[in-house]
């Protein structure tokens, strides 16, 4: 009888080719981020990478990284993490969260709001920011478990 193949790929390395996947769809010209959320059978259950709102013309809205506020792309895209909850297709709850860069702030509190229990990220690229300290605080203190994934096939 013959035995199943050993050298398939884990989850890990599954939803993470997936997120980075899902980046390619985003238009910001400097920063393509993606995200899948997986439940606890490993059932994608949202797919996420950022962009501008539903109905909103991108090419009406600055993508710049520098000046006012209002003239950059931060007070307009969604990122990958707030997306992939938006688009899910139940609940998030006891889910984890795949992501090609640790999540900000902002996408904390909707990771944290929405009850998924795990991130597993690809890059933590900012991680001395006040944004990304400010992330870990709050992760920390609602015990939600992060840590970080590092393809050994593709290593950054």
């Amino acid at each position: 009888m013959q035995k199943p193949r050993e050298n398939f790929i884990s989850w890990d390395e599954c939803f993470m080719r997936m997120a980075n996947v899902i980046a390619e769809r985003s238009k910001d010209p400097s920063t393509q981020t993606g995200a899948v959320i997986a439940d606890q059978n490993n059932v994608v259950v949202g797919l996420g990478y950022n962009g501008m709102p539903r109905g909103i013309d991108s090419n009406k809205f600055p993508w710049e990284r520098e000046g006012k506020f209002s003239d950059t792309k931060y007070a307009y895209v969604c990122h990958a993490e707030e997306n992939a909850i938006y688009n899910s297709n139940k609940s998030t709850h006891n889910c984890k969260i795949y992501a090609t860069l640790f999540p900000c702030n902002e996408c904390a509190k909707t990771i944290i709001q929405n009850g998924i229990k795990e991130i597993i990220y690809e890059s933590d690229k900012y991680h001395d920011d006040d944004v990304w300290v400010a992330s870990r605080r709050m992760l920390d203190a609602a015990g939600i478990k992060y840590r970080q994934y590092i393809s050994a096939f593709n290593k950054k």
